[in-house]
């Protein structure tokens, strides 16, 4: 196990296959950096589940610096560690840091006994994102 900063990974680029990064994002405060990290170290071809708490009411991501206080942030945000409140760019957001993204929305094809034993939510759809493959490459 190692712990890590996710804005300042300490490993080589292209050194994962697989990448899962679940409910961690909306919790740093250079959320861009960290999402470029997790690019930098994936190999090309390679795919990460980025899953964040998204607000699907809401088109642009919500975040204020200002607000500190684990009060606030559990005001604003939803939860007192919480620093933003993902909206519908979220993909737009992983994009920007190089990712193909895919949202897939399987979970609602399922019955409420396999979301209840796995512990899932109706409502979540899956971030899929694929580092591409070098051009001219593989």
């Amino acid at each position: 196990m190692i712990r890590a900063d996710i804005t300042n990974i300490p490993f080589k680029n292209d050194s994962f296959d697989v990448i899962i990064c679940l409910h961690v994002l909306e919790h740093i405060v250079d959320d861009q950096k960290a999402m470029r990290e997790l690019f930098r170290v994936l190999k090309p071809g390679g795919w990460g589940i980025l899953q964040s708490p998204i607000d699907i009411k809401r088109e642009i991501t919500f975040e204020d610096p200002t607000v500190t206080s684990r009060e606030d942030r559990a005001r604003l945000f939803g939860q007192s560690d919480h620093v933003r409140i993902y909206g519908l760019d979220y993909k737009k957001r992983l994009e920007n840091a190089g990712f193909i993204v895919k949202v897939d929305t399987y979970v609602k094809e399922l019955g409420e006994d396999i979301i209840q034993k796995y512990g899932l939510m109706w409502d979540e759809d899956i971030y899929f994102c694929i580092k591409p493959k070098i051009s001219g490459g593989e």
